[in-house]
Parts: C-alpha cells; sequence; structure tokens
C-alpha cells in the first residue's frame, strides 16, 4: 500500500494518473475536501481507499493505519499569500514531522514535498547540496514553514531514514483548475489570450529585470511526476532532498509568446501592478541545479517549454483533467 497525502490536489493527483499508468493501484489517498472543486481530480482515477486528513492524522496517533510500503506525503497548504504563521506550523511542518517519525518507525520510505521557495531571493544559488541548506533565506512563510522541515530533517540526521525530499520548482498543468490565484500564469490567462488575444503580467520592480524578463524554471507536470515514480521506485536505495526542476530558466515573456502562438493569436501583453504585499516576496529568478538528480540515475529528458505549453492548452481548451 502507498499512502498519499495532498492526493486530490495538482500534483497529488496527478501522481495517482502515473501510478495507475504504472500498474499500481493500491493507494490510500489523504486530502481535506470541502466546498471546493478539488474532488474533481479524483474522478477516473484508481485507489483502494480515501481518508480526510484530520480521520487520517488521528488514525496514524492511535496507530490505526496498516504499515505502508511508502509514504508520499504532498498534503500542505501551498498558498504563498496567507499571513497566519501559525497555520503553516500546523499544517505543513507539525503534519510532516507527525508523518515523519511514523515513517522512520515503520521502517518504511518517506517521501515529500519541499519547495524552490526555500531558495528565497537565490542569493545561494539553487543547489540541492544540504551542505548549503543552513545558509537558505526563504521570502515567504510557505518557503519558510518548508525550510523548517528540511532543516529539522537535517539537524536531526534523519535524512539517511529512507527519506527522500523533493525541492518542486513551477510545476504547471492539468488538474490546478482548483488553485485559484495559486494557479499558474498558462492556467489563469488562457482564456484571456484565447478569446480576447490578450495576456497580463506583472510589471518589475527589480532594476535588473525588465517587464516580464522575471524568469522560472518551469516544469510540466507529466515530467515532474515520472521523476517522482523514479524516485519512487529506488525508495529503497536512494535518500537525499533533490531538486525537481528543468535545469533551465525561461521568462513570462516566453511563456507569453509560446501560448501566443499555440492559439495563433498576434502577441498582446499586458504589465500590470504587482500587488503590494508580493513585491517584497517575490523571486525574480529561478533554475534548478539538478546534477543529484541526475547522478541518482534518471535520464528521461525534460518535454522544451513551447511543447508543454501546447499540451497543456489541450487540456486547458477542452476543459479536462489529466
Amino acid at each position: 500500500m502507498i499512502i498519499l497525502t495532498g492526493g486530490a490536489g495538482f500534483i497529488g493527483s496527478c501522481f495517482i494518473w502515473k501510478l495507475n499508468k504504472e500498474g499500481i493501484k493500491d493507494i490510500l489517498v489523504v486530502d481535506h475536501l470541502d466546498d471546493d472543486e478539488k474532488w474533481k481530480n479524483l474522478q477516473s482515477k484508481v485507489y483502494y481507499d480515501y481518508m480526510q486528513k484530520d480521520d487520517f492524522l488521528e488514525a496514524v496517533v492511535r496507530k490505526q493505519i496498516p504499515k505502508p510500503q511508502v509514504i508520499v506525503h504532498l498534503g500542505a497548504c501551498s498558498s504563498t499569500t496567507i499571513t497566519d504563521a501559525g497555520y503553516y506550523i500546523k499544517n505543513n511542518y507539525n503534519y510532516s514531522k507527525i508523518l515523519a517519525l511514523w515513517a522512520f518507525e515503520e521502517g518504511v520510505p518517506f517521501i515529500y514535498a519541499s519547495s524552490a521557495a526555500t531558495y528565497g531571493r537565490g542569493e545561494c544559488g539553487y543547489d540541492d547540496d544540504i551542505s548549503k541548506m543552513n545558509d537558505l533565506s526563504p521570502l515567504n512563510m510557505y518557503g519558510f514553514s518548508k525550510h523548517m522541515f528540511d532543516l529539522w530533517l537535517l539537524n536531526n540526521n534523519y535524512l539517511n531514514n529512507k527519506v527522500i525530499g523533493i525541492k518542486f520548482f513551477n510545476v504547471f498543468g492539468p488538474n490546478e483548475y482548483h488553485k485559484g490565484d495559486m494557479r499558474s500564469v498558462i492556467c489563469k490567462n488562457y482564456s484571456s489570450v484565447f478569446e480576447e488575444g490578450f495576456i497580463r503580467l506583472f510589471k518589475s520592480y527589480n532594476k535588473d529585470y525588465a517587464d516580464g524578463e522575471q524568469a522560472r524554471d518551469f516544469v510540466y507536470i507529466k515530467d515532474a511526476v515520472d521523476v517522482m515514480y523514479f524516485l519512487l521506485k529506488n525508495s529503497s536505495r536512494t535518500t537525499g532532498i533533490f531538486n525537481l526542476g528543468s535545469g533551465e530558466s525561461s521568462t513570462w515573456n516566453d511563456v507569453a509568446k509560446y501560448m501566443f502562438a499555440v492559439t495563433g493569436k498576434k502577441k498582446n501583453i499586458e504589465y500590470v501592478e504587482m500587488p503590494d504585499c508580493l513585491k517584497p516576496k517575490y523571486q525574480y529568478f529561478t533554475k534548478a541545479k539538478i546534477n543529484k538528480l541526475i547522478d541518482a540515475g534518471y535520464t528521461k529528458p525534460f518535454m522544451k517549454l513551447e511543447d508543454s505549453i501546447e499540451d497543456y492548452c489541450v487540456y486547458l481548451k477542452d476543459k479536462s483533467y489529466l
């Protein structure tokens, strides 16, 4: 049995899709389904049971959950704008510690989601070398909550306990429709590009970057779940924290160019003001160093950004799920 927390979310539900493609169906899905449309991500997926997060945690504490083969922990608050630090501590840090300690007790692999948000402005680069981890300075509480858990594992010498951390960079693709403001720029702007022929991007407030030239390491969800499956298959002999990005950096203007190319519209970009709350927390550049992932044996090439955007736009046009 695989326990998958956050299984109804964007990355989690796509990982179920990948597991199902590999013939794996013995999955206990854990999430928090409420009044949003996240439940639609579980349609057409095959798993043996579902539990609400609070019920699952209580069952873990009471030792009522059978020993799994592996725990894949993606459940967390992924919003970068919530200001309640206690909420992040409860949902991202403490929740993760409870599951990690249970995995250590049971002697099973523990795979969890960290984030490129832990790198902050990138003053120390984007290197997943753990010797540099204490020097990182996240820009928001979301990134800090992920960094706290990374450091808890590192400073307590837990990273050798069959632990794999995954620092996700800018993942985009089907099944993110429920994420509101946290959806990718591609998802949020598809209708305006396709129907009205324009896209809105944030202005730059950094003299080193022109408007729209802020850059990210974008990784398509199909690539992301391929990497996750590789790490899962090797979880009995692979440990550590790995960047999950393409190893390339592209600008928001590049994203716009590829979206207009797919839709056949003439490029028309409107640069808009960034909310004041985001300005001091904004990452102007990210680029994953993926040597460690390659050294671990991952060889499949990542899709080119223009190809992945073209593939994603098919889903956006049909309003379909992965």
